[in-house]
């Protein structure tokens, strides 16, 4: 059994200079493309939970709604200390979908199953 999890599929990746959220199990995970490149990382902005799906990509950064707190889409360090990190997750494409190709918490309902 394969552990992929479908998150999304290529052609709903945002464009581009985007973020967006995706819900997998109990989480919501957020998706960014900084300069063509797509990072997954946790939605929820270490300073108030702010969702950071819903923010701005300002140059290589992504930049919560909420507060302005801006975080590293590949590292999910925020800006203004290095070890405040967001949980980042390595994504995937299988046959036109895309997922994390490690375990997000939230994943694995109580009985231990995918």
């Amino acid at each position: 059994m394969s552990n992929f999890v479908k998150l999304t599929s290529q052609s709903e990746l945002p464009p581009e200079g985007e973020a967006r959220e995706f819900p997998l199990g109990d989480k919501v995970i957020c998706v960014a493309n900084v300069n063509g490149t797509v990072s997954a990382m946790d939605n929820v902005c270490l300073h108030r939970g702010g969702p950071l799906g819903q923010g701005v990509i300002e140059g290589d950064k992504l930049v919560c709604p909420w507060h302005g707190w801006q975080y590293d889409p590949r590292t999910g360090e925020a800006a203004h200390n290095p070890a405040a990190k967001v949980a980042v997750y390595p994504l995937k494409v299988e046959n036109g979908d895309v997922g994390p190709w490690q375990i997000v918490p939230g994943w694995i309902e109580e009985s231990g199953s995918w």
